[in-house]
């Protein structure tokens, strides 16, 4: 059975450092019709839990730990009995959310997470946050960007927890390395691919950002 990726379109609130935004933010899943994985449970456990439709949910995968790419998580866990995923260094940003109610398991650079046959490699790729991350799926040729890599740029450093410069040198490093034509699904907002966003990126590298 081939695996294929859904998406669904969740809304809710961000809020850090005393502001508050209305946002719609991606979720997406993984999968067959046996099982499936969850990447950013969004605002909406109830609508997520029908998305996954009754298959076997292996995980729940946080690319970071600000509130709107997480609230949903420990009730969509409770519903289903999958484990929560998250990078150690987002505890911090996790706590502010979930105070008293910890992830079930770490995220770690490199490692490889596997759903219906299909492998997605775990990319640390702090800046917008310290321990954010993106999920590539070479076989699905796709990577999952979290708020690391948008259409247009890279995510928004101008808050707690975030740097400028660190984002512009994960996406140097671990996304623009990819093949061109990997398609980009963001947290928020419209796909887009490694190769149209290269050049913009490659300008704000050369000129020293």
């Amino acid at each position: 059975m081939t695996a294929r990726i859904e998406h669904l379109v969740t809304s809710g609130t961000f809020a850090l450092d005393g502001g508050v935004w209305d946002v719609d933010n991606n979720v997406w899943l993984v999968g067959d019709d046996e099982q499936v994985l969850v990447i950013d449970a969004a605002h909406d456990a109830a609508a997520i839990e029908k998305a996954v439709a009754g298959r076997r949910l292996v995980a729940i995968v946080c690319t970071h730990a600000h509130n709107d790419h997480i609230d949903a998580a420990p009730e969509l866990a409770k519903r289903t009995g999958a484990p929560v995923l998250l990078h150690p260094a987002e505890r911090e940003l996790w706590d502010q959310t979930h105070p008293g109610v910890a992830p079930d398991r770490e995220l770690t650079d490199g490692q490889v997470l596997t759903v219906a046959g299909v492998e997605l490699t775990v990319l640390h790729t702090p800046g917008h946050s310290p321990g954010g991350v993106c999920l590539y799926a070479p076989a699905l040729g796709t990577v999952f960007t979290g708020d690391t890599l948008f259409q247009g740029g890279p995510g928004a450093t101008g808050r707690s927890f975030s740097d400028f410069p660190t984002i512009i040198g994960s996406i140097r490093d671990r996304l623009l390395s990819l093949p061109p034509e990997t398609v980009v699904r963001t947290g928020h907002g419209d796909t887009t691919t490694i190769g149209a966003e290269a050049p913009a990126l490659e300008d704000w590298i050369a000129r020293g950002h």
